[in-house]
């Protein structure tokens, strides 16, 4: 089964959580509306309700106009300092008469703790179906269970615009030869080298401030920081011990080469509009190009491999 991207992501999360929390709200606030008018009652039932429902936090009942009629029942004990708060106002509850009895907010960071929380609020009717008040529970997102796999990244094109004061002002400015620039011939051979046998993996060429970030195989969680005397030494394949080029790579050896050539090519086009830094990851096939314009790309090699260079000098502007 394909990975779902961020926006199904979420969507799926949502819809597995609504799953897992609507039918247990619903039986609450059930049992709520016979005691609504007692709030020693309210709180007690509160209490017991809690262990039950899964991950919530907080729990808390709002009377018809969304005005606070209990203590929060926490898992420390029950805490006033909500009591009689109008939470009429609040995203979670906005839309949800009319259109359904139950709602699971959008994420939100909470007032007192700065975390993302989430709150589900579920209508409470008496016997004849009129709202009477509403059942409200809060949830730490660090504490909802995990329900699909991590999103897939989509594998197309991506523009984005950079700052506009250096936008503003790119006519203004030149490209300045760095270190980098001088020694290209042996950096670009050395990079390649690197990724094909020694299980660098992603690759981040920055020109203009002429040094290098990697991230190995081995070792993914921590990058590499190379500085020009180490980028024009071939002694730095030393300090990586050798590896088979990884089974993981959706870019063919061959086209890594091919990848630092257009590199090149996009540093010296234009003396205005020129790449400041470019990266290559061979597990996810994304070429990622930042230019003086500040704009930055992301976009599979083989598209980028594709492109003739005044189209690329164009778009940068």
């Amino acid at each position: 089964m394909p990975q779902p991207n961020i926006s199904e992501a979420i969507l799926n999360q949502r819809k597995a959580l609504t799953a897992l929390l609507g039918r247990t709200m619903l039986k609450l606030a059930t049992a709520c509306a016979e005691v609504l008018s007692d709030r020693s009652a309210l709180e007690a039932l509160l209490a017991e309700a809690l262990p039950v429902i899964t991950y919530g936090k907080h729990l808390y009942v709002l009377d018809a106009d969304a005005r606070q009629i209990t203590d929060n029942i926490t898992r420390d004990g029950p805490d006033p300092e909500h009591f009689g708060r109008d939470r009429s106002e609040r995203p979670y509850m906005q839309g949800i008469v009319g259109s359904t009895d139950f709602k699971l907010s959008g994420a939100y960071i909470s007032r007192n703790r700065k975390r993302p929380m989430l709150t589900a609020i579920q209508v409470i009717r008496n016997g004849d179906g009129e709202l009477i008040g509403f059942l409200g529970a809060d949830y730490d997102l660090r504490e909802l269970p995990a329900t699909r796999g991590l999103y897939r990244e989509p594998h197309e094109w991506r523009q984005i615009k950079g700052d506009p004061a250096i936008r503003g002002g790119l006519f203004q400015q030149q490209r300045v030869q760095s270190l980098m620039d001088d020694s290209l011939d042996i950096i670009l051979p050395l990079m390649n080298e690197l990724m094909t046998e020694h299980g660098v993996f992603h690759g981040n060429i920055h020109f203009s401030s002429s040094l290098v970030t990697l991230w190995l195989m081995e070792d993914p969680y921590a990058y590499r920081i190379l500085g020009i005397d180490d980028l024009i030494d071939p002694d730095i394949c030393l300090a990586y011990p050798h590896r088979p080029y990884t089974s993981r790579s959706v870019v063919p050896a061959e086209a890594i080469k091919q990848v630092f050539a257009m590199f090149r090519e996009l540093r010296f086009a234009d003396d205005t509009i020129y790449l400041r830094a470019g990266s290559l990851n061979v597990c996810n096939g994304i070429v990622s190009l930042n230019f003086s314009c500040d704009g930055s790309h992301y976009l599979p090699y083989e598209k980028f491999l594709g492109m003739g260079l005044e189209l690329w000098v164009g778009n940068a502007a």
